[in-house]
């Protein structure tokens, strides 16, 4: 620090006074960086409250979708998935999801056909395997859920039905699926397993068509999915058996090569696949992955 002496006086040398202009610059310096400082945090707030369709949704999204989802599900899906296309339509404004819900192995014939759809979700590795044979699905199929049989009998259950043998009964009438629908290879695999055979009054192209059978009391039972009969409430009753354990059913889903969506399509599968769509799924009696 630069000082000065008093001629002749003896006593300590003393500072010489700071400058006035310093301290109108240091004082104009700091007002400038509370002026930044408050600018950097007005454009965050600002990004923050955007709320625009284009930030995170639940399915992990960040890009703005558009146009409509064309989804082909297994028929056992379409609670669910009904479910899960309304919250992916509110998540992504501007978007529509539709759905053609059937047997597996026609909706999977449709596609190989030139059906156009987005999104595949099948009841069975076999029925998938038709589509990627046929290289129209794009990347590998990822399996989301599982579903598990149970017998659908009228509501109470007047016929007392306790085993899967009981459904060989003499006048007794079945409905099942088809064969070539997964639901109605499990059952086949189910009795199978149970050394058992029998011969429904009538084969249902999807496991919706076995279980109306029962609702119209048309037959005095079904093999279904555990889901069919819970998203049916007290419309029928449901009689579990433990050779279903033999022919659980693994789900697949998966994008399709010509999907006219392909950005709905991956959305729409992460959606699925993510936890809020694991919860929706699990809460309609799917089993996990």
């Amino acid at each position: 620090m630069t000082t000065r002496s008093v001629s002749g006086s003896g006593s300590r040398p003393r500072p010489w006074p700071r400058p006035r202009w310093t301290l109108r610059v240091v004082g104009g310096f700091a007002l400038a960086a509370l002026t930044l400082a408050a600018c950097s945090s007005g454009d965050s707030d600002d990004s923050g409250d955007s709320g625009d369709s284009s930030k995170k949704s639940a399915s992990g999204s960040s890009e703005k979708l558009s146009g409509t989802v064309t989804v082909f599900a297994a028929a056992s899906l379409k609670e669910s998935f009904t479910a899960l296309g309304k919250t992916f339509e509110k998540e992504h404004p501007g978007t529509k999801v539709a759905f053609n819900f059937g047997g597996s192995d026609a909706l999977a014939a449709s596609i190989t056909s030139g059906a156009p759809a987005d999104v595949f979700a099948a009841a069975s590795p076999k029925t998938m395997k038709t589509v990627t044979d046929a290289e129209d699905a794009k990347g590998t199929p990822a399996t989301f859920v599982r579903n598990q049989l149970e017998i659908a009998t009228l509501p109470g259950n007047p016929e007392k039905i306790k085993t899967l043998k009981d459904l060989t009964r003499s006048g007794l009438k079945v409905a099942l699926c088809a064969k070539e629908v997964p639901c109605g290879s499990a059952a086949q695999k189910a009795l199978t397993a149970a050394k058992l055979k029998l011969t429904p009054v009538s084969y249902e192209q999807d496991v919706k068509g076995a279980l109306t059978k029962v609702q119209l009391k048309e037959v005095d039972a079904s093999v279904v999915y555990k889901t069919d009969v819970k998203a049916a409430g007290g419309k029928v009753a449901g009689v579990e058996f433990p050779e279903s354990e033999q022919a659980i059913n693994d789900y697949p889903i998966a994008p399709l090569k010509n999907a006219q969506n392909a950005e709905g399509a991956t959305a729409l599968i992460d959606l699925v696949k993510s936890a809020q769509g694991q919860k929706v799924l699990g809460q309609a009696g799917f089993l996990k992955p």
